[in-house]
């Protein structure tokens, strides 16, 4: 008898448990399957960048670059490669800032609208039907970008959102529409649509843990009802 009123607070408690956890349950589902009917790779976009061969420096190429003398930022990176016919040397530091150089050593500015354009008309599928441009400073970008670094957002005709390094002069990230579902779903399944990185707050944690339980019980109740049929 004790047993079976045992198991009978079991049912009862799998059953506000299902109520309590049912939506979330639910939601986590949808969302993963959402997330995975395309492949990361088309959620990322890379299926709209063009492959090309990098174009390779002239045999007689000599590039100086002076550093300005009160610079102390150590560098973690020094590339040079021949962009649109001009030879580029990018200076990238520790501190995520970054530096372009032309082929006589002088400092360039910052990307232009133009500049922007041509690049990713250059570099992406579509990137020449553009509709609009923005400028945006590191600590104001989009959300569908969420670097502090500053860009250029090139939206092409298709809804995707190409960003451009005023910087870097470098096409920092290519966000789909598909992108901008998944992200949004991804907010849902981690129950953080306000920044959509903490995977790990008390909210999820509690939901995350009550399902568990519900789940736990939902096992006990179908091997004690086998058991009994198998009895009887």
């Amino acid at each position: 008898m004790a047993q079976q009123r045992m198991m009978l607070k079991f049912a009862k408690w799998h059953i506000w448990l299902g109520w309590l956890v049912g939506v979330p349950v639910l939601m986590w589902t949808v969302t993963g399957l959402v997330m995975v009917a395309k492949p990361i790779e088309e959620v990322r976009g890379n299926h709209l960048r063009k492959e090309a061969a990098p174009a390779a420096l002239p045999a007689d190429t000599r590039i100086a670059i002076s550093l300005p003398s009160g610079s102390t930022k150590p560098v973690s990176s020094v590339t040079t490669r021949v962009e649109r016919g001009e030879t580029i040397t990018r200076i990238a530091y520790l501190d995520g800032t970054s530096d372009r150089f032309a082929a006589d050593g002088r400092r360039m500015g910052q990307v232009s609208e133009v500049e922007a354009r041509l690049l990713v008309a250059q570099e992406i599928i579509g990137g020449d039907k553009v509709t609009g441009t923005s400028r945006f400073a590191a600590d104001d970008v989009p959300l569908d970008f969420r670097r502090p670094l500053p860009v250029w957002q090139v939206r092409l005709a298709d809804g995707t959102h190409v960003y451009v390094g005023t910087e870097t002069g470098e096409i920092e990230a290519v966000r789909t529409r598909w992108w901008r579902t998944f992200d949004f779903v991804w907010g849902l399944h981690i129950m953080d649509l306000q920044t959509r990185e903490d995977t790990h707050h008390p909210i999820l944690i509690l939901f995350a843990v009550l399902s568990v339980l519900g789940a736990l019980l939902g096992c006990i109740l179908m091997f004690r009802r086998r058991k009994a049929r198998v009895a009887a």
